[in-house]
């Protein structure tokens, strides 16, 4: 099963380009910006990713971006990502990024989203990875923020696929974004949010989700499975939910094996992600390795894993008849 799943096509929907930031990295970019880390040493990095929580984790995350400063950090940062992931079979991407993580500190908008193009486009000739970008607002920070940055992203709709709303949940619900996902629905951009596991009011969220912001996808999104009606209403939409196995291990001390496998047999969309990577020290392998391990899937369940995420993704039927093919050629040559 290991190296079937190592050699298997994939496609990743739920990663955050900020969480692909390996430590040593970090200390590269904190040594050319000359910015002074509280650390020594890449594995003293390491060893303070002691988060128990999304706020204990978020803390750590944006404490370590501070080391993104020039059009080429962002440039490396996506092209690293990218090269780690052609070597386990992802055949294509769609990141999150997080534009006001960065404006914050005076990093302009255009910094960030060159440097990430450049990659992308490197990306696809010298590596065969497609991708698109999902700009994603930081719920803890105003709707005002997050109207004031799609505007910012006006100039550059042709790089972006979707819009997606991550951070803080708590007392953050999706509807305090609802007038901002609808502008950006009227530009034509696709939308999902975070819905992250056990968080408060995760149940209403969900649903503000569905039925006041009508997202094409959502984020995490293993409470649904607490109310029935929202299963099956998730399940008549096709919606996809990106699920992040070793992340979610990090807050329910699970993997949620049981839930994915629920969401198969229900019919829900559920597709297996990293997340944020260097953080959680699983990429995309790591992932459906340890799921695998965790719940005993089964071949069959891990290729529909894989399936339902090239089936969910914001790509043309062209592109999804190609990667589908892929995989099918790939589950019958090693039967």
């Amino acid at each position: 099963m290991r190296s079937f799943i190592e050699g298997m096509p994939k496609a990743e929907l739920h990663v955050h380009l900020e969480g692909t930031l390996e430590p040593e990295h970090i200390f590269s970019l904190a040594q050319r910006n000359g910015i002074e880390l509280d650390y020594k040493t890449p594995q003293d990095v390491i060893d303070a990713y002691n988060f128990h929580d999304l706020p204990s984790f978020l803390s750590i995350y944006y404490a370590a971006m501070g080391v993104l400063r020039e059009e080429q950090d962002f440039y490396e940062l996506a092209y690293q990502y990218f090269e780690k992931v052609a070597t386990e079979n992802v055949l294509y991407v769609e990141l999150f990024f997080d534009p006001q993580a960065h404006t914050s500190r005076g990093v302009a908008f255009a910094t960030v989203i060159d440097g990430i193009h450049r990659a992308q486009l490197d990306a696809e000739k010298n590596l065969g990875i497609q991708s698109r970008l999902i700009m994603c607002f930081l719920r803890d920070l105003s709707a005002e923020s997050a109207m004031e940055h799609l505007e910012m992203a006006r100039p550059y709709l042709e790089r972006i696929v979707g819009v997606g709303l991550d951070s803080d949940e708590k007392d953050n619900p999706p509807l305090k974004f609802a007038e901002v996902f609808k502008r950006a629905r009227e530009l034509g951009l696709k939308l999902t949010m975070h819905c992250d596991v056990n968080q408060k009011d995760i149940v209403a969220h969900l649903w503000q989700c569905l039925n006041d912001i009508q997202v094409d996808r959502i984020d995490h999104g293993v409470n649904a499975l607490e109310d029935e009606a929202m299963c099956d209403e998730i399940a008549q939409r096709g919606l996809g939910l990106t699920v992040c196995p070793v992340s979610n291990r990090f807050v329910v001390q699970s993997l949620t094996a049981t839930e994915i496998r629920t969401m198969l047999q229900k019919g829900m969309k559920a597709t297996v992600n990293s997340d944020d990577p260097a953080y959680f020290r699983a990429y995309m392998n790591d992932n459906f390795i340890a799921l695998q391990e965790e719940g005993d899937f089964t071949r069959d369940e891990i290729v529909q894993l894989s399936r339902n995420a090239f089936e969910v993704a914001w790509i043309d039927d062209v592109q999804r008849k190609r990667f589908l093919q892929a995989l099918d050629s790939y589950a019958a040559d090693t039967a």
